[in-house]
């Protein structure tokens, strides 16, 4: 499992890494198929199947992953209308799934795509983004598997471990120091403290997606990546750091990584 894992990893970061370096449509697009990608895993995880709500989801944050490019309040606007338009197409069983869903993709997507927009800091703070999950995910894995000990949220995952949250932090953070320098940031000090934050927030955001799959008796998101699960079991942390950090570059009027 852990040769397939890593020779899916290697697939898929070159195109991914690509398409952040090329910026604009390219990395709109990108964002664009994972965003259709996660909505058909959601709606085939918590609504039994990808019909017209999912399909509608789907074309919603493909929408409004595009249309970031060149204007990022219209395409807020339309994950807002895609939500709306959830509500009733869903119905009253699906209704707060279907919702929740659209908005759990939809929202990080375009602030993905808003972040890279930078014209100073876009390339180098999506960069760091992945960088920062994937440590993450890597060190949390490596120092669960090494060292064990007290489980973290035993109720939501039965394997994530205390040691592997450190360990993921601590991955997290030696990141900081190389996109620092490849940048040319003055503070890596900074960087590395935010990565260890970062960390956090990406681990809750994968607990968040073993709850979600958990509440629905299901294993993986699907089964498209092989080793890894479905897209959704990839980018779960890289959701909600996204948008953590979306967020905060909104309240402090500039980048993260110029704080």
């Amino acid at each position: 499992m852990l040769k397939t894992r890593a020779l899916s990893a290697l697939a898929l970061a070159p195109p991914a890494l690509l398409a952040t370096w090329a910026g604009g449509y390219a990395f709109a697009a990108m964002v664009a198929l994972a965003a259709a990608l996660m909505c058909w895993e959601w709606h085939r995880i918590a609504l039994g199947g990808f019909g017209r709500a999912g399909q509608a989801a789907a074309a919603g944050c493909v929408a409004a992953s595009i249309l970031a490019v060149s204007h990022p309040a219209a395409a807020m606007a339309v994950v807002a209308a895609a939500a709306a338009l959830m509500a009733v197409m869903a119905g009253r069983a699906g209704r707060a799934w279907a919702t929740g869903g659209l908005l759990y993709v939809g929202l990080p997507s375009v602030a993905l795509v808003w972040l890279r927009l930078d014209p100073v800091f876009g390339e180098a703070v999506v960069w760091w983004l992945l960088l920062m999950v994937w440590a993450t995910d890597i060190g949390a894995y490596a120092c669960g598997r090494l060292i064990g000990g007290p489980l973290l949220l035993p109720a939501v995952s039965p394997k994530k471990t205390w040691a592997g949250l450190l360990g993921g932090m601590a991955s997290a953070a030696l990141v900081g120091p190389p996109v620092a320098w490849a940048f040319g940031l003055s503070a890596p000090g900074a960087v590395m403290a935010l990565g260890a934050v970062g960390a956090v927030v990406a681990q809750a955001g994968d607990l968040f997606e073993s709850w979600v799959k958990r509440r629905w008796n299901v294993k993986d998101s699907s089964g498209i990546i092989p080793g890894h699960g479905g897209v959704l079991d990839r980018v779960d942390g890289l959701l909600s750091a996204a948008l953590a950090v979306a967020v905060l570059t909104l309240a402090g009027g500039r980048s993260v990584l110029a704080w």
